[in-house]
């Protein structure tokens, strides 16, 4: 079989879908994926044919603010979508009609790969990385008046993107073709039902597969105090005054652990205990392999790699996608909101959440669900009886 595989920038949405394409390669099928070449060696480690698309996303040329401002502003992703699947139109038309796949795989917010798919006739998978999205699931996201409003304010501009796509030949009809997962379209999530807002409103088009996981060894442990990491993700994560609140309310009484992202340069925190540890980067899945409390973003793939090891979270979400994972953690029980990032809120959810054994054996509760699924295998076997059918 050959399988077309398109994905967005993005660590939190290639990442998930490389145990996929090791099942698809390892089997003897070919996997063409088109990404970007910040991903190619991870790609073509799993065994894939890997082709850049750079060149065409809008969203590599955007300033860093630009990035930011994508999670937030309908109109302006939709703006990046549409210019994205046009600069890719004739090239990947031209590719894929001499490549010939059996299908095309996409990230649910790739949306030229859907659109590709159809105007070719291909039968199409879609990788979900995130909650699969509907007007059920999508109450996980407790949107309030504000939000709607300025939804409704941004519709003229957004449906002056879709008329640029219409007119390409693309069959698009309103915001809900790109945000939403319809009932009708192949599905492949990487979450468990448990865990899934509303699972029992999606057809049997939907497979829930479980987090794509690596567990690692622990990282071993500088003392005998409760571990606490923190990390607020790979984007948004300029925030020196979160890690140094964070250093003051609990380095007395925790071994701290603190990834601060490519922004922020740990010394500017000072001179830390023996026990608080601050890096750019560190091993993830070492540290919840042997960790206590993870106070996080809220990102899918950092919740559910704590959520994989048991690990009960504090939550600090910054965008509406990440208010959804932490509505879903909070109210399966498995973690705590943190209200603001003041010393005195850190201090009590952290301890609230050590305090209380419920937080950890809801978590262990997703853990089960988590491995319980059929992974990687069952997303391959899926996508490959698809593309049979």
């Amino acid at each position: 079989m050959k399988i077309a595989w398109f994905c967005i920038p993005a660590a939190g949405h290639t990442n998930p879908t490389l145990g996929v394409v090791r099942q698809l390669t390892g089997g003897g099928h070919t996997v063409r994926y088109y990404s970007f070449d910040m991903y190619r060696e991870r790609i073509e480690a799993a065994g894939a044919d890997f082709i850049p698309v750079d060149d065409y996303c809008a969203e590599m040329h955007l300033s860093p603010a630009d990035g930011k401002r994508i999670a937030t502003d309908t109109a302006f992703a939709t703006k990046i979508l549409a210019d994205t699947t046009l600069a890719l139109d004739e090239a990947m038309l031209a590719e894929l009609r001499s490549f010939q796949p059996d299908v095309i795989v996409a990230d649910s917010m790739a949306l030229w790969g859907k659109l590709l798919a159809i105007k070719l006739g291909v039968p199409f998978v879609s990788s979900t990385t995130t909650f699969a999205f509907n007007k059920e699931s999508a109450q996980v996201m407790q949107q309030g008046l504000g939000d709607l409003f300025k939804l409704l304010l941004s519709l003229p501009k957004i449906n002056r993107q879709l008329k640029r796509l219409q007119k390409a030949g693309y069959q698009i009809n309103s915001i809900l073709d790109v945000v939403q997962n319809d009932n009708s379209t192949n599905t492949v999530v990487y979450t468990s039902k448990h865990f899934q807002p509303s699972a029992e409103s999606f057809s049997d088009k939907y497979v829930f597969v479980g987090p794509s996981v690596t567990e690692k060894a622990p990282l071993p442990r500088l003392t005998d105090k409760p571990r606490v990491y923190l990390s607020m993700g790979t984007v948004n994560n300029d925030m020196p005054a979160l890690y140094r609140a964070c250093i003051a309310a609990l380095a007395d009484k925790y071994e701290l652990i603190l990834s601060v992202g490519e922004q922020v340069d740990p010394a500017c925190l000072g001179e830390l205990p023996p026990h608080v540890t601050a890096a750019q980067r560190v091993d993830q899945m070492a540290v919840l392999a042997d960790c206590d409390a993870f106070l996080t973003h809220c990102g899918m793939n950092s919740v559910s790699e704590a959520l994989y090891c048991g690990v009960p979270l504090v939550l600090f979400p910054q965008t509406a996608e990440q208010k959804g994972v932490a509505n879903r953690t909070a109210a399966l029980g498995a973690g705590l909101l943190l209200p603001d990032s003041s010393e005195t809120a850190i201090r009590a959810a952290v301890d609230a959440v050590l305090a209380d054994s419920k937080y950890r054996e809801a978590a262990g509760q997703i853990r089960a669900s988590f491995r319980s699924c059929g992974g990687a295998q069952e997303a391959a076997d899926f996508i490959l009886h698809v593309a049979k059918s």
